[in-house]
């Protein structure tokens, strides 16, 4: 499970596991994350794993396709011409041109 606190609510929430690193997020193992105590005053939020949701959803997939579709279509409209020029030689992405 994952941690954060908020504290201006005083609260401590702790959900799933995080598929991203935050400076104020801390994974707990499941011992230390039922273990969990709080300063007077302060509330939890837990957020139970949904065994049925395990990966991504259809929703998921179909965003990520959307927007790798959206930067491939981007990329070919505004791809800038480039003058002609005789290149000396070419190694990838970098190329040598003659000085004038």
């Amino acid at each position: 499970m994952t941690l954060t606190y908020i504290y201006s609510d005083s609260t401590a929430v702790l959900g799933p596991l995080a598929t991203f690193a935050e400076p104020h997020a801390y994974d707990l193992c499941p011992l230390h994350s039922e273990k969990l105590t709080l300063p007077n005053g302060w509330t939890v939020v837990k957020s139970e794993i949904q065994s049925d949701s395990v990966g991504p959803n259809e929703d998921d997939l179909m965003a990520i396709a959307d927007a790798v579709r959206e930067v491939g279509t981007s990329q070919v409209q505004s791809s800038p011409v480039e003058p002609k020029q005789s290149e000396i030689g070419r190694r990838g992405h970098l190329r040598a041109l003659p000085s004038n």
